[in-house]
């Protein structure tokens, strides 16, 4: 395994890190500001359009498409140290126009859908000019289970009826459309009971109820609560055929764990960065904190883990790129464990080592927190890929 980056990766490289401290980190209070003076925490900052057009006219767009149809054509490892350095900010993605869940929805779309579905739902968003959302989690059944989803879509003539509950479904204010996990036969097998159907804002029945307070904040798009009632769309609007809806939701999973275990190597990154600066300027008790046996111990283990937890991340993404989706299974879940753990862990170390001021929201440490804490339930929860690494594992040497 080689993990240097070629020439035109490293140029990339470099040019986002220059866009980042050119641009984003400068722009995070601003848009903090326009966000609270505005009085709708829902619509996207002033600041962070401009930053976008900025981004796009510079060519800084869309690394997340392995595609070259539609995006700069990067391997999965390739994409990997350019989605940590977005991940150092929280507005940093969406500068690039590589914020989940809609690149998980691109890349679906283009894997999946069909060229009328590609023209109308993915070319705007690959221009910028849509969000989107993806609605699977229900509060009636358990996300850790996605065999017992409740959401019925029925057949009727040209169309389907949708009818069910959905919650955490993120991004849904103000996006064009959602890609709505339905059962369509609940007497198949139990991963072919479910289809994925493409709900534009505003069908009728499409009920957006609120977005869902996560430790005390509603901000974006929002984590939404949505009940389908009646809801019909045209059967055109199914991506795949129907029964599809758990494998394409597995490949649309595969690449997004990677994104988010590399965004959380970011914030850790940034963790870091700031609890160093802190350790060598704050003076306490008769000497700098950068002087004291504990703040060392943290910051070193804090290096050790998240260079660890990098190189088993870029050991899966190259995994993904040379063996496949499938054949990187194992990795895929071991990653998504270590670093959602780890992140909280140096997060935690950070806030300690920034007092009273860690808590507080005048630096990005405390919404690092809040957001990462989600990152060990999304996705599969710790609980349930342990489970899955285990009886891979078991299987090796079972005679």
């Amino acid at each position: 395994m080689d993990f240097s980056f070629p020439p035109h990766v490293e140029q990339l490289r470099r040019r986002v890190v220059a866009f980042m401290d050119e641009h984003v980190y400068p722009a995070e209070p601003t848009a903090e500001h326009q966000i609270a003076e505005s009085g709708d925490e829902h619509r996207e900052p002033p600041i962070v359009t401009e930053m976008r057009a900025r981004a796009k006219g510079a060519g800084l767009w869309n690394f997340f498409m392995p595609d070259e149809r539609w995006g700069k054509g990067l391997k999965h490892h390739e994409y990997a140290p350019l989605c940590e350095i977005m991940g150092r900010s929280a507005i940093g993605a969406r500068a690039f126009n590589c914020m989940a869940p809609d690149t998980g929805n691109m890349e679906i779309l283009a894997e999946f859908g069909i060229p009328a579905q590609q023209e109308q739902w993915l070319k705007p968003c690959l221009e910028g000019a849509m969000r989107t959302c993806f609605s699977m989690t229900e509060p009636e059944t358990a996300g850790s289970d996605p065999t017992q989803l409740r959401t019925r879509a029925m057949r009727d003539g040209d169309d389907y009826v949708i009818n069910g509950h959905k919650w955490f479904t993120t991004g849904a204010l103000h996006s064009a459309f959602a890609i709505v996990m339905v059962v369509t036969d609940p007497e198949a097998p139990p991963h072919r009971r479910a289809s994925q159907l493409i709900v534009p804002a505003g069908t009728p029945g499409f009920n957006i109820i609120r977005p869902i307070s996560v430790m005390g904040h509603t901000g974006g798009g929002g984590h939404c609560e949505i009940r389908y009632e009646d809801c019909r769309v045209p059967a055109t609007s199914m991506l795949g055929a129907e029964g599809d809806g758990f494998a394409i939701a597995q490949a649309r999973l595969g690449p997004g764990r990677i994104h988010h275990c590399m965004r959380s190597i970011g914030v850790a990154e940034r963790a870091l960065e700031l609890m160093c600066q802190r350790a060598n300027s704050r003076f306490t008790h008769g000497s700098l904190l950068a002087d004291k046996a504990n703040i060392q111990e943290w910051i070193a283990e804090s290096r050790i883990e998240i260079d660890a937890t990098r190189l088993m991340v870029m050991h899966a993404a190259w995994k993904m790129d040379t063996l496949g989706k499938r054949e990187a299974r194992q990795e895929i879940s071991m990653i998504k464990v270590m670093a959602a753990n780890m992140v909280m862990r140096v997060l935690d170390r950070a806030i300690q080592v920034h007092g009273a001021m860690g808590v507080s929201d005048d630096t990005p440490i405390a919404r690092f927190w809040r957001d990462s804490r989600a990152l060990r339930i999304v996705d599969g929860p710790d609980e349930v890929h342990r489970m899955t690494i285990a009886r891979r594992e078991l299987r090796r040497w079972k005679s």
